[in-house]
C-alpha cells in the first residue's frame, strides 16, 4: 500500500522539475502571494504568519525554510490539479463554461476539456446551491494559482465524458454499452458531484500532514473545510432523493480502486442512514496522494494517467498507488 510521499521524495521531485539553478531560484522567490505591503514587513511566527491568511497576509513561500517552500509548493500543485477538475465539471453544469484563458496556464502542458454542458435545473435550490459551490471551486484555482505563483501547473486534460460512463459502469449503476450522461438530470450531476466531493476531503485531509508552513497549512484547512461543507450538501440532496444504493455503489467501486481496507462510505452504513463517512471515533479519514489519483485515474495500478486525467496530471506527484 502507498504510505504518502517523504519530503525528500518531493524535494528531489521539485529539483528534477527545475531546468537550472536560476529557475529554481526563480521558483522560490515568485511561489506564493506577493501582495505589496506584505512581503516587506511583518513578523512570521514559527514558519507562518500570525494573522489568518488572506491575499493581504500571506508570504512569499520563499520567506519560510527551503525545505518547506519544495515540499508546500509539490503539495498545492497536486491540490490544484484537482481544483482544475472540479471547477471546470461544477462551472459547466450551471453556466456552459469552464475557466478562462487566464485561468488555466502554467508549468506543464495546458489540456483541453472534453464533455461538460449545461443542466437542466428544475430544482432551484439545487441550482443556487451547485452555483455557489462552482464559485468556490473557481476561487480555489485563483488562490492555489496565485499562491504558487510562476511555479503553478498548468490544467491539465480533463474528460468529463468518457470517464463518468466508465465510473458508472465501475459502480454498476449502468450496463456495458450504455453511457452515463452526468450532465443530463440533476440526479444524474448529483452523482457525478459524490464521486469528486468525498475524494477532495479525503486529499486534503491526507495532505495535511505534508505541508510544513503554517500559513499554507491553515489555508489548506480552510479549503478542507469548504470541500467537507460541499461534501456534506451533496449527500444530503442524494439522500432527499433515496438514492442511498447508488451512492453505496460507488463509495464501494471507489473502495476497490484505492486499496485494501474498506474506508469509504455510502449514505447507508449497517442499514443505517450515514450522512456523515467517519471511523469509530467520528473522525474523517484521509487518503494519499497515490490513493486519491487511483480513483481520479479509474485504475487500482500504479499508472501516470487515465479516467478523469486522460495525459495525467500535472507537476511531479502523478503517480497512483499500486493497490493489487
Amino acid at each position: 500500500m502507498f504510505k504518502g510521499f517523504s519530503k525528500a521524495f518531493v524535494r528531489e521531485a521539485i529539483n528534477r522539475s527545475a531546468e537550472n539553478e536560476v529557475d529554481r531560484r526563480r521558483f522560490l522567490r515568485v511561489a506564493g502571494f506577493t501582495t505589496a505591503g506584505v512581503v516587506g514587513g511583518g513578523a512570521l511566527a514559527g514558519g507562518g504568519l500570525s494573522a489568518p491568511p488572506s491575499t493581504a497576509a500571506i508570504r512569499t513561500v520563499a520567506e519560510v525554510s527551503d525545505d518547506a517552500a519544495i515540499s508546500d509548493a509539490a503539495v498545492l500543485n497536486f491540490a490544484l490539479n484537482l481544483e482544475y477538475l472540479e471547477a471546470e465539471f461544477y462551472l459547466r453544469a450551471v453556466t456552459g463554461e469552464g475557466l478562462d484563458d487566464n485561468q488555466i496556464d502554467g508549468v506543464g502542458t495546458v489540456g483541453g476539456v472534453t464533455g461538460g454542458r449545461q443542466v437542466e435545473f428544475t430544482d432551484q435550490v439545487l441550482k443556487a446551491n451547485a452555483t455557489e459551490i462552482a464559485n468556490d471551486e473557481r476561487a480555489h484555482v485563483d488562490f492555489l494559482r496565485t499562491a504558487l505563483g510562476d511555479a503553478k501547473v498548468a490544467r491539465p486534460a480533463i474528460d468529463l465524458d468518457e470517464a463518468f460512463t466508465a465510473a458508472a459502469l465501475a459502480a454498476g449503476l449502468i450496463e456495458d454499452g450504455e453511457r452515463f450522461d452526468v450532465f443530463g438530470s440533476e440526479d444524474n450531476f448529483l452523482l457525478g458531484a459524490f464521486v469528486f466531493e468525498d475524494v477532495g476531503v479525503t486529499a486534503y485531509k491526507g495532505a495535511a500532514p505534508l505541508i510544513e508552513n503554517k500559513t499554507f497549512l491553515d489555508a489548506a484547512a480552510g479549503i478542507l473545510a469548504v470541500e467537507a461543507y460541499h461534501a456534506g450538501l451533496i449527500r444530503a440532496s442524494l439522500q432527499a432523493r433515496g438514492a442511498e444504493e447508488a451512492t453505496i455503489a460507488i463509495s464501494d467501486a471507489r473502495d476497490g480502486l484505492d486499496g485494501e481496507a474498506d474506508l469509504d462510505q455510502g449514505l447507508e452504513l449497517d442499514g443505517v442512514p450515514n450522512i456523515v463517512p467517519t471511523d469509530e471515533n467520528a473522525i474523517a479519514f484521509g487518503r494519499s496522494a497515490g490513493q486519491v489519483l487511483n480513483i481520479v485515474y479509474l485504475n487500482p495500478d500504479s499508472v501516470t494517467s487515465g479516467g478523469f486525467f486522460p495525459d495525467g496530471v500535472n507537476g511531479d506527484i502523478n503517480a497512483s498507488d499500486d493497490s493489487a
